[in-house]
């Protein structure tokens, strides 16, 4: 029997664990810095290496977006609270760090973490390894406790200031309740693993894990976070799921990897019934890209197809709604189906259902997007204007900003914002805006479209197109108005036939819009039949646009040489254009490989 003090120190099941060390920490941020699945990607080094240092000097309260705007991304002190570029970085930050401690960290003996929702890291012993790192730190404090004693109490003092101040501040936003009220809920099981081997499990790992990160970026779901995805078994009953959290829908699947082939099945349950809603099979060669990239596009292939405006969730909605209040959530569905018909009936109808959803629900951020891109509709489309004291692009703006004030990374919010401020002709801004939206959520092809056509009309038609070619291609089935844009974008490129056929399938009978761009690439292609039957419509429904045809372009961003061919198609369409809208010269025809401006 081993009884004496003098032996047990060195036992340790009799030490009480230290947290790790401001040298451990240290050591493993320079682990951290030096691994290739860590790459120093836009400001990843600078942007950890600044939260760490200051945590362990015990500045953590210091840490804030403006500060960390100051110092990682030297921007000036004007530097707008309104401006994403902090939490999409935080987000990316937090991604890569999950990354590196699923492949490179797993053995490492300390982990540094980015709690969701806040920027002041977390330190903590990692894995069984780190036992023994965290008994030598404990051995370390014991033998030389003057040397030992201010770098700890520092450390757990900049631990214990962190730790109360993200749960003073309350935790992070759950994923659970983000989309507002009455929206659907899913829960992601864990991917089997039917293969053989580590690197197969921590594929599977590693698949549920870029799901859990890609699905939430669609705010009109609520997807139950990691902690409830970790509860359940692989092959979890729909109901069990149903009956403990009452979720409508889970997701789950599986993972093969054999030789060089992997293949992943992935299936949507409805919870109530059983049924499968969606299945796919994706197959890939590790070979050519490696299991990790095949990993990241599957998980947003899966999240394109489940969960964006227009994809099974939100059909499947759409097809069973509840019987008699169908509540504020309803609301966003209706707001899709004006977007793929674009009437002025329905645009009446959607706002007066928003603006009830945001009286009753004033923190609903996704309500206050989609009515602001209501408000706009009432200005650029003249629909349903109203007597109101302030004007509608006002009213647009106003509502995207409060929209991003309650959820700086809802991307419908970020949507609205960048198209607000293109009609306010703010249009440098409203791209940089719409270029971060993107980034936030890659696989949002609502999002996508939008920006696609505001690169277009702000110039920069080559680019704007293969947006938009991106954007119908992950959902060929979404709203006509972007193929109504795309079609517009062809015309301006000079490449007439694609025009046609866009402006065909784009069918946007009851948006007045859509008959002015048909009647000009119609009359290009001398289908003058066609081109006249466009123009007399669209007289009708919009009388007074072409007389203000100019300012009409101009609000719309249009640069002069694009302006004036435009005009030149409307008067080769037969539609009556006044002299003095345009100088008498007609522009050249674009070619098809015009550079971006």
């Amino acid at each position: 029997m081993q009884g004496s003090t003098k032996a047990g120190i060195d036992r340790p099941e009799q030490i009480v664990r230290q947290p790790p060390a401001p040298e451990d920490i240290r050591a493993q941020l320079d682990r951290i810095m030096a691994s290739p699945e860590f790459p120093d990607t836009g400001h990843a080094h600078s942007f950890l290496r600044y939260v760490v240092e200051e945590t362990l000097s015990g500045r953590s309260e210091r840490i804030k977006g403006y500060s960390i705007a100051i110092e990682v991304f030297k921007r000036d002190e004007r530097f707008n609270q309104d401006d994403p570029v902090v939490r999409i970085e935080a987000g990316r930050l937090r991604r890569t760090l999950e990354r590196y401690y699923l492949v490179a960290g797993q053995n490492d003996p300390v982990r540094i973490d980015i709690p969701k929702g806040k920027y002041v890291p977390f330190f903590s012993w990692n894995g069984p390894i780190a036992e023994e790192a965290a008994h030598r730190s404990s051995v370390r404090s014991s033998k030389y406790p003057w040397r030992m004693k201010w770098p700890i109490l520092l450390s757990l003092l900049a631990i214990l200031v962190a730790t109360l101040g993200y749960w003073m501040a309350g935790p992070p936003a759950s994923s659970t309740t983000a989309a507002g009220p009455d929206g659907p809920t899913l829960v992601i099981a864990p991917f089997a693993n039917f293969s053989e081997g580590p690197e197969a499990n921590l594929y599977a790992l590693g698949l549920t894990e870029e799901l859990l990160t890609a699905l939430p970026r669609f705010k009109e779901i609520k997807v139950f976070g990691r902690e409830t995805s970790e509860a359940f078994p692989p092959e979890v009953d729909p109901s069990r799921v149903r009956k403990e959290l009452g979720a409508n829908y889970l997701l789950a699947g599986a993972v093969r990897v054999s030789g060089d082939r992997v293949r992943v099945t992935a299936r949507l349950l409805d919870t109530k019934t059983g049924a499968i809603l969606w299945s796919q099979t994706y197959d890939d060669d590790v070979r050519s890209r490696g299991l990790f990239a095949i990993q990241t596009d599957v998980a947003n292939r899966v999240a394109t197809a489940v969960a964006q405006p227009y994809g099974i969730i939100s059909k499947a909605v759409a097809s069973s709604p509840p019987p008699d209040d169908r509540g504020a959530y309803d609301c966003t569905l209706q707001f899709y189906g004006y977007r793929a018909e674009l009437s002025v009936e329905k645009h009446g109808k959607v706002r007066m259902c928003l603006e009830s959803a945001v009286a009753r629900f004033p923190s609903y951020a996704t309500a206050w997007a989609m009515l602001s891109i209501l408000y706009l509709d009432e200005d650029r489309f003249g629909y349903n204007p109203t007597s109101e004291s302030s004007t509608s692009l006002e009213r647009s703006l106003h509502a995207a900003r409060r929209a991003v004030e309650l959820d700086p990374g809802n991307t419908r919010a970020l949507q609205a914002l960048m198209t607000a401020l293109f009609f306010n002709r703010q249009l440098t801004e409203a791209l940089r805006v719409g270029e971060q939206a993107l980034a936030t959520n890659p696989n949002d092809t609502e999002l996508m479209g939008e920006y696609g056509v505001r690169l277009a009309m702000g110039g920069q038609w080559q680019r704007g197109a293969a947006v938009l070619d991106q954007a119908l291609a992950l959902n060929p089935g979404g709203a006509g108005y972007y193929r109504g844009n795309r079609a517009l974008a062809s015309y301006m490129l000079g490449d007439y036939d694609t025009a046609v056929v866009d402006i065909r399938q784009a069918n946007l009978q009851k948006f007045p819009l859509f008959h002015i761009v048909a009647a000009v690439i119609y009359a290009e292609r001398g289908m003058m039949v066609d081109a006249t039957r466009e123009g007399t419509l669209f007289m009708k429904m919009r009388p007074a646009f072409l007389p203000n045809i100019t300012a009409e372009l101009t609000n719309r961003n249009f640069q002069p040489e694009d302006q004036l061919r435009v005009i030149a198609g409307l008067r080769k369409a037969g539609m009556p254009v006044r002299a003095e809208t345009a100088e008498t010269t007609s522009p050249p025809l674009p070619t098809s490989d015009l550079p971006s401006r």
